[in-house]
């Protein structure tokens, strides 16, 4: 098992956040893991010294995944949370969907779909050979449903007042590399109603890969994998993926695979973290 001591020192626990739980949400589910574990233990016999020391541990993450997102998320717990700025520095290593021919005001399915734009002149070719463009360091705005900071105060909060004062500087970021691994081209669909504002008036519809949003089975879909330095936003690259293909883009899928050297495919599901914890 290890020990109380062991955890102030500091460990890292490599956690697949599942979809639809915020980080925060995460971080809290190990806090509660980590009490009720080492806190059985006071109560069964360790000193009262024990206790002290369980409140002491801090718990923390290094770089967050949004709600919809799934993934590779590093708990830190003890000493390790000194270590969050250089894990969060490490490279980035994302999977995921696009959908082209339409946009979302959060670029991802957050919201439902507020435009439709043409796509029958995209193909593959054309989607790979536009990735292109993105690769290298590129200055890159982050959305507006963000954590980024506008004047001390969080940019979700002015965009959900829906605030046309409030904007975001374009930052630079690194873009190693963005490769199309799948693409599945579009239908056209003369009776999709154009510009409405809520998905729900199309008449064709299914779930693909999110419970919660609808995309349209007649638009393009793409799957990708990006490799890219800290910092970037993939809501972002889908944005302007679909500015440069002439259309639209939103983001209906992301797993992030990597940070630095952890890996997703050695990380915990949330309901191994006590087995983990007791060895």
């Amino acid at each position: 098992m290890i020990t109380l001591e062991q955890l102030q020192a500091g460990i890292v626990i490599p956690i697949d956040k599942p979809r639809q739980w915020t980080s925060f949400q995460a971080v809290n589910k190990i806090k509660a893991v980590v009490r009720n574990t080492y806190g059985q233990r006071a109560k069964d016999g360790a000193t009262a010294d024990k206790n002290a020391g369980l409140k002491k541990i801090k718990i923390g993450h290094a770089g967050t995944l949004d709600p919809l997102a799934t993934g590779l998320l590093l708990v830190c717990l003890g000493k390790a949370t000194k270590t969050i700025p250089t894990l969060q520095d490490g490279d980035k290593v994302y999977t995921g969907t696009m959908v082209l021919g339409a946009t979302t005001p959060c670029y991802d399915l957050e919201r439902p779909i507020d435009q439709y734009y043409p796509y029958e002149h995209i193909t593959q070719q054309i989607a790979e050979e536009t990735a292109k463009q993105f690769t290298g360091t590129i200055q890159q705005v982050p959305p507006m449903f963000s954590a980024v900071k506008i004047d001390g105060q969080r940019a979700y909060e002015y965009a959900r007042l829906d605030d046309p004062t409030a904007t975001i500087q374009p930052k630079p970021v690194s873009i190693y590399s963005f490769e199309i691994t799948a693409f599945r081209p579009g239908t056209q669909n003369t009776q999709i109603i154009q510009n409405t504002p809520n998905i729900q008036n199309t008449p064709t519809k299914n779930l693909y890969q999110n419970p919660l949003g609808e995309v349209p089975p007649h638009l393009p879909q793409l799957d990708f994998r990006i490799h890219c330095g800290k910092g970037t936003y993939i809501r972002s690259l889908a944005r302007d993926l679909g500015l440069a293909l002439g259309s639209g883009a939103f983001l209906s899928a992301l797993r992030r695979e990597n940070i630095g050297h952890y890996s997703v495919t050695n990380a915990l599901q949330l309901d191994q973290v006590e087995s983990f914890l007791k060895g």
